[in-house]
């Protein structure tokens, strides 16, 4: 296997058309006033309002997109892990799953940003076009976290559950679900943390927040205000870092 990827490295460097130039002709100074910029940022009232608020705008879209992610693939996930299902060769069980987790495949299979082009070409710059853009890929994703963590929780509580005539639904209730909520949390907050910079990401189309600003701030060749955003998104992105790595000890404990 470790020599098929040599391999496959070593064919994707000769299948790459390799320019002679690596740089335009203006390439090395735009480099170096990016890197000059980089320790003079936009320090400027103006600036750092305007940061904030798109900030805010950034960590809305992501928390709401992830909230309707949450509930996506909650029931998605359960149906197609076949808990529910009352035999285990069952073929209810059997469809079940494998039309769930196409859905599921199917929702992931499709990047955020390409989501939220079609829902712009529908809806409109809207906020609804960046929530259900984040929501649909993530909710398949996490779909497919939770139906393979309930598979994975051990059987011999499941089975002592059903020797004393617990339905499916109480399996469920009280088996498989107290059993894998740590990790469903930890791994949906991990993913909390992903989607604040999707939500930057997606912002490039027009929907407002950080992403849409360093945009901005790009075509007009304003780079020290485009490292002003960037520093509040790394702050961002290490708070939320901080917060879900303290819930995580919290639950190991």
């Amino acid at each position: 296997m470790t020599l098929f990827f040599i391999i496959l490295f070593i064919w994707s460097l000769f299948s790459v058309r390799w320019s002679s130039e690596l740089l335009h002709s203006g390439g090395k100074d735009i480099i170096l006033d990016v890197l000059s910029s980089l320790f003079r940022p936009d320090m400027s009232f103006e600036t750092m309002s305007l940061a904030l608020f798109s900030s805010w705008i950034t960590i809305s879209y992501a928390f709401a997109g992830m909230s309707i992610a949450i509930a996506i693939a909650f029931f998605t996930g359960i149906l197609a892990s076949g808990v529910l299902a009352s035999k285990d060769s069952s073929l209810a069980k059997i469809l079940s799953m494998s039309f769930f987790r196409g859905l599921l495949g199917f929702m992931r299979a499709v990047h955020e940003l390409v989501w939220a082009w079609l829902f712009v070409a529908a809806i409109g710059l809207s906020p609804y076009a960046a929530i259900f853009a984040l929501a649909i890929p993530y909710g398949g994703t996490l779909g497919r976290i939770f139906a393979d963590i309930l598979n994975d929780v051990p059987k011999e509580p499941i089975y002592a559950l059903k020797s004393s005539g617990a339905s499916n639904i109480q399996l469920l209730m009280y088996g498989y679900l107290p059993i894998s909520a740590a990790d469903m949390l930890s791994y949906t907050i991990y993913r909390l943390e992903c989607s604040v910079r999707s939500s930057t990401i997606m912002s490039f189309v027009g929907l407002g927040g950080l992403g849409y600003q360093i945009q901005l701030a790009l075509a007009d060749l304003r780079f020290e205000r485009v490292w002003t955003f960037m520093f509040f998104l790394i702050i961002i992105v290490t708070l939320i870092d901080f917060w879900s790595n303290a819930i995580r000890e919290r639950l190991s404990v």
